[in-house]
């Protein structure tokens, strides 16, 4: 039977931590026989739900304390840099697709639509892939984003068919972040949270070192029972 998960975070860094926790203790470990790194291990969410309540809270990136000597999931200035492929069609040489190819257009409509037609719609929806892409070796994983505006604020539902946790968690979401936060002010309303989806979210086996390095704790079912030192982004968080 599937088992489902569901995390509560307050904003991205947050998100990424409690994911990374959570994966190590509840992870299920198997071997990939397609796909990125087929042969190797990894773990594995069957399906989990993250709601970010406060997604533009800065930084967007995770915390890293000095002290335990890894680097950052995300390189510095990496969002920038990430962000035309995530909102145009621009394409080099070596890329199967990017994200733009397909949001580009539906980024303009969806703010066309909340801004002539009104905030009471289901329609604003927007896809990644087509029917073709089963057929590419690596087919999107991003695969929707849909929206919605309550409160007078835009909100994100995100799903992923297959995300790596370690780097493009964070890398994914706070690209994602930045283009909601352009939607928002193109279309007049404040900035909402984002809920993303999986039935894939995953750590590959060469990082999971690095993942019990960063939640402190050898034995991260210990945590629940405070056997661990402050695992937190700052103090109070776990």
């Amino acid at each position: 039977m599937m088992k489902l998960e569901f995390i509560e975070a307050r904003d991205l860094p947050d998100a990424w931590f409690q994911c990374v926790y959570r994966i190590l203790e509840a992870g299920r470990e198997y071997i990939i026989d397609r796909g990125s790194y087929a042969g190797q291990k990894r773990l594995e969410f069957d399906y989990v739900t993250i709601n970010i309540k406060y997604p533009g809270v800065r930084p967007l990136l995770p915390d890293i304390p000095p002290s335990l000597g890894i680097p950052n999931p995300v390189a510095e200035g990496y969002l920038e840099e990430y962000l035309p492929y995530l909102m145009t069609s621009a394409k080099k040489p070596d890329e199967d697709y990017t994200y733009g190819q397909y949001l580009e257009r539906q980024i303009e409509e969806v703010i066309r639509i909340y801004k002539e037609d009104g905030h009471g719609t289901n329609q604003a929806y927007m896809t990644v892939g087509d029917p073709e892409a089963i057929f590419l070796k690596d087919p999107p994983c991003l695969r929707g984003i849909d929206t919605r505006i309550k409160g007078n604020k835009l909100h994100f539902i995100v799903y992923f068919r297959s995300w790596d946790l370690w780097n493009g968690f964070p890398a994914n979401l706070g690209a994602i972040q930045l283009l909601k936060e352009y939607m928002a002010s193109s279309i007049g309303v404040g900035d909402g949270q984002i809920i993303a989806s999986s039935k894939g979210l995953h750590l590959y086996d060469y990082v999971w070192e690095l993942a019990r390095m960063r939640t402190m704790c050898e034995n991260p079912s210990a945590l629940a029972k405070g056997q661990c030192e402050d695992q937190g982004e700052d103090e109070g968080r776990s």
